[in-house]
């Protein structure tokens, strides 16, 4: 999956021209105009970078960082600050609360879309990654293939997404409402069910004879990438593909 972004953004203009930009860039975007909405969203999902306004109605963006950083789920969320404020002292404030960056108003477009990639390469390597590698499965963003022991694998569109959004955090289990999210979106409805169905379809793709199943379920608590799994199988890269 493409990196998520949230932007926490109340004037409109600039709100959409944000949007465009990364979503040019590739990657996944959200827009939230008000600072209490954002700081309820940010409870439910966790993006991989947030751009943040100074200025919001109803929670401003220097007290909605000090609160994401209090929190153990996005005490670590790398924050770019927006602010019309260009002060020496006002630009160590907002670095104090807990931004890691901060791009003064008005700012050029290219040099904001290259610091969230350095961003984004320095703290999330897996997101922007062209290759994941967990155990004896390989997967290329590019390509769009994956391999296991140098078998090529035969994914549908949706095993793709599911097993990248998996890798992507290996050991950390995933509800079925979570990986609704993170795999469909929550601009579409699917039944939670349809989650067991493709976990299922994803399983006999990957899994020949003996092999070691990588995928756990946690029962009732939703699927993982077994992290045990990802540290024992050797490595796709250590074995030669077969010729397709």
């Amino acid at each position: 999956m493409a990196p998520r972004i949230t932007v926490v953004e109340d004037e409109e203009a600039l709100s959409i021209l944000l949007r465009y930009n990364l979503e040019a860039e590739g990657y996944v975007v959200d827009t939230i105009a008000r600072g209490d909405e954002a700081d309820l969203r940010l409870k439910e999902q966790v993006p991989d970078l947030l751009l943040l306004d100074w200025m919001l109605p109803g929670l401003s963006g220097v007290e909605l960082c000090r609160r994401l950083r209090a929190r153990p789920e996005t005490g670590r969320l790398p924050i770019i600050m927006l602010t019309a404020r260009g002060e020496e002292s006002e630009r160590v404030r907002g670095l104090s609360t807990g931004a890691d960056d901060y791009v003064v108003k008005p700012f050029s477009t290219p040099e904001l879309m290259a610091r969230v990639r350095a961003m984004l390469r320095r703290v999330k390597p897996e997101r922007i990654s062209s290759q994941l590698v967990a155990g004896d499965i390989d997967l290329d963003r590019e390509t769009h293939r994956v391999r296991r022991a140098g078998r090529e694998l035969k994914l549908g569109p949706t095993e793709f997404k599911l097993l990248e959004f998996l890798m992507q955090s290996p050991g950390r289990v995933f509800s079925r409402e979570q990986l609704l999210d993170g795999v469909w979106g929550r601009d579409i409805y699917v039944d939670e069910r349809t989650v067991d169905v493709h976990v299922g379809r994803l399983r006999k793709a990957v899994n020949r004879g003996r092999q070691r199943d990588p995928i756990r379920t946690v029962r009732g608590a939703g699927y993982a990438l077994d992290e045990t799994f990802t540290a024992a199988a050797p490595r796709a890269s250590s074995v030669r593909p077969e010729a397709v």
